[in-house]
């Protein structure tokens, strides 16, 4: 059942429906890595790391609420579920315990890069279905790159 209708083609909404669930999914768990890490960094850069991951999350939260009411705008029911982002997630796993700041920054710059690679996908994807969700998508992409920056240039 689907309460709104979209001016795309099912085809086409299949193509940007896929794109902004697997957009969502990745956000929502950059969220929660990025917290975890925040609240078990520990080493001389504590402070800065520990701000920074903070920042990450923001970014997320703020692009994963916008990247759902697109989808939902176009019909398509967004899922962020807990199992759902368990099951989807190109984020690899956060080690429990205490985590040293350059462990945290490496594992920032590879969740990061996980996500703007398929990022990158979804833009190229959605270009030709509904340049309005590509926009969305590029936006985002900008601000996950503009981090990875600062966390690469952190390993330097």
């Amino acid at each position: 059942m689907s309460v709104v209708k979209s001016s795309l083609s099912e085809a086409d909404l299949k193509v940007v429906g896929d794109a902004l669930q697997g957009a969502l999914v990745d956000l929502v768990d950059l969220s929660l890595v990025a917290k975890q890490v925040h609240w078990n960094v520990v080493g001389p850069r504590f402070r800065s790391v520990h701000l920074q991951l903070d920042e990450v999350v923001d970014t997320a939260r703020l692009h994963s609420d916008t990247v759902a009411e697109r989808a939902a705008a176009l019909g398509v029911t967004p899922d962020g579920r807990a199992a759902t982002v368990a099951s989807t997630s190109a984020i690899g796993k956060v080690p429990t315990g205490w985590i040293k700041d350059g462990d945290a920054v490496r594992i920032l710059v590879d969740a990061l890069g996980a996500v703007i690679a398929r990022m990158r996908e979804r833009i190229e994807a959605t270009g030709d279905p509904d340049p309005i969700s590509q926009d969305v998508l590029i936006g985002l992409t900008g601000d996950l790159e503009k981090h990875a920056w600062m966390f690469q240039a952190e390993t330097a």
